[in-house]
């Protein structure tokens, strides 16, 4: 069952539950994915696209949680939170640090970078391989990290 399938399958039973804020969410992610396809000018999409939308909706909602809690707006926050948790049961599981860790060793030393003026070469090789498994924000801090060694 692809992703797009398994989606389309939880709108149904969350239809017949009655859960509507499940259901709010899961009916975004597909105009999201619609989009998507629509933007790609295809019939049918991939996992690793409907991945790649899911993450970036995941962000939003990491970013909106952050930005609400800066703003003393709790009520928001939560509505996000659940969201994020909508998102993330579709996303594979997510790395730990120490793999991350292991990662980014091993793209630091396939580029050969070796100051924070390369992160870029060391990001453009690590991304895919922790595409939607991993917060982009945090790869980003702990590259910076290791180069700045």
């Amino acid at each position: 069952m692809s992703l797009l399938e398994r989606i389309d399958q939880d709108v149904k039973e969350a239809m017949k539950a009655g859960q509507k804020d499940k259901l709010t969410v899961l009916r975004g992610l597909k105009s999201d994915i619609k989009y998507k396809q629509i933007e790609l000018i295809s019939e049918s999409m991939t996992d690793e696209q409907v991945i790649g939308v899911l993450s970036t909706a995941a962000k939003k909602r990491r970013e909106s949680i952050e930005q609400y809690r800066l703003g003393k707006r709790e009520d928001l926050a939560q509505k996000e939170e659940f969201e994020l948790g909508v998102i993330t049961e579709y996303l594979p599981q997510q790395l730990s640090e120490a793999r991350l860790r292991e990662l980014i060793q091993e793209a630091i030393s396939e580029t050969g970078a070796d100051s924070p003026q390369k992160m870029g070469l060391v990001m453009k090789a690590l991304m895919p391989k922790v595409k939607g498994q991993a917060d982009g924000k945090l790869v980003s801090r702990l590259v910076s990290e290791f180069l700045a060694k």
